[in-house]
């Protein structure tokens, strides 16, 4: 597969998440609790993704902080907005996506926005890259890191996802 920002439809796909108001409206039609919760896309370019979830009403728990489910979803969001990316640049080849396991770690209390950023774009990209050449399924664990607005990290995640090659 050829460098994945030189891939018209990554190219595309940057496009599309990068509007407003489309991928507001993928969110609400394809992942509503995560868009009720605040979770939006903040940065999302090759090799590596950043979301943000607020601290507000409807993502918050009975302590005062972002509920726990909030922050596995921008995280998550993270890794899988990747994850999307490069699938695209294998067509013809399809590849399906699953999360198979996710492991977290809570540093501090989550009291305003929290940004979450993963780097491992380019293992994302690989593995997409050999399930496609194979269609034997990769498995494959990325992390995600949250971070308050000062640096502080609040949370991190490891998200283990299962990619396999369609029919």
């Amino acid at each position: 597969m050829e460098h994945a920002t030189f891939h018209p439809a990554v190219r595309s796909f940057l496009r599309f998440a990068g509007h407003p108001l489309k991928f507001s409206l993928f969110l609400l039609w394809k992942l509503p609790s995560a868009w009720l919760a605040g979770v939006r896309l903040k940065q999302l370019e090759d090799g590596q993704c950043t979301t943000v979830v607020p601290f507000r009403w409807l993502s918050q728990n009975p302590f005062r902080s972002t509920y726990f489910a909030c922050l596995a979803m921008a995280a998550e969001m993270s890794t899988g907005l990747l994850s999307m990316m490069y699938i695209r640049a294998a067509a013809p080849k399809r590849v399906s996506m699953l999360v198979t396991g996710m492991e977290a770690s809570f540093v501090k209390k989550a009291t305003g926005k929290t940004w979450f950023t993963c780097h491992d774009g380019a293992a994302i990209q690989a593995a997409i890259a050999r399930t496609a050449a194979t269609g034997e399924p990769e498995v494959l664990t990325v992390h995600s890191i949250g971070k308050s607005g000062d640096g502080t990290v609040i949370a991190s995640f490891a998200i283990t996802w299962s990619f396999k090659g369609k029919l």
